[in-house]
């Protein structure tokens, strides 16, 4: 069984583990789904620890346990890593069913994760009276109204399981509103004027308008806004110019060569705290 290995479409990683965990296997279960690595450490068959490139511990085992198509690979070598699991194996397999199940009645809920999730109550108003878990409540203070739901669970390092949960919580309570601030910009490069710094853009004054009567970003003047584009993300100081067309973003030829943005690259544009 030291070269235990195989193809997720013929055998679940759930049955492996039950299998290496009857024989009181020591040793990394590795897997590649697609582009993601994940590992599963086994000590006596007992899974003990868990990593992906996003996730460690329990969180990052549900992740894998759920991949379905990829390869997997299990060598038994000496284990010396951190306990951060300390569920039985049949206990871990229960969970990260439910939690399967959970994260898919979520993304029903709550489908598209580049959107932002704005409390419209502050504490204690806000979870008065709710049952939510003390663990999942560490994903409240990311919850202002600037960040996407990956954002926030990047942020908090809480799964996506539970930042949704309260998020679904929050809005059947009638007290969270989903938005969609995002708007798609052609780049194009900008002059930079006597008084204007190489690190600031331009939107049309009809963007800002727009998002001033948006909840959140109406509390202040609008001084930053967030870029993402294919490769990369930033966020910069902006300057809301009369009469720019809409459909551009206007980006200082500096910043332009430092992004490696070629002219009219689609840039996704939202308020930045």
């Amino acid at each position: 069984m030291s070269n235990l290995r195989g193809a997720l479409d013929s055998i679940s990683l759930t049955d492996v583990s039950q299998l290496l965990h009857a024989n009181h296997k020591t040793g990394m279960l590795q897997v590649n789904s697609g582009k993601v690595n994940g590992v599963l450490y086994f000590s006596s068959g007992e899974v003990i620890h868990a990593e992906t490139p996003s996730s460690q511990g329990e969180v990052a085992a549900f992740e894998i346990l759920e991949w379905v198509t990829g390869r997997f690979e299990f060598q038994t070598t000496q284990v010396q890593t951190a306990t951060t699991i300390r569920r039985t194996v049949p206990d871990l397999l229960m969970e990260a069913a439910r939690t399967a199940d959970a994260r898919r009645h979520l993304s029903g809920t709550f489908p598209d994760r580049n959107l932002v999730p704005w409390p419209n109550l502050k504490e204690p108003e806000l979870t008065r009276d709710l049952r939510l878990f003390a663990e999942d409540r560490g994903c409240l203070p990311f919850l202002d109204g600037f960040r996407t739901f990956h954002e926030i669970i990047a942020d908090s390092r809480l799964s996506d399981v539970s930042v949704l949960q309260v998020c679904a919580t929050l809005q059947a309570a009638g007290r969270l509103t989903v938005l969609k601030p995002a708007v798609e910009l052609a780049a194009a490069t900008a002059r930079t004027g006597f008084f204007q710094t190489a690190s600031q853009v331009k939107l049309a004054r009809v963007h800002e308008a727009q998002w001033l009567a948006c909840g959140p970003y109406a509390r202040a003047p609008i001084a930053r806004v967030r870029l993402q584009w294919l490769r990369n993300a930033t966020t910069a100081p902006v300057q809301f110019v009369q009469g720019m067309a809409e459909q551009t973003i206007g980006i200082p030829r500096e910043l332009m060569q430092l992004w490696e943005l070629p002219e009219r690259s689609m840039i996704s544009i939202r308020p930045a705290p």
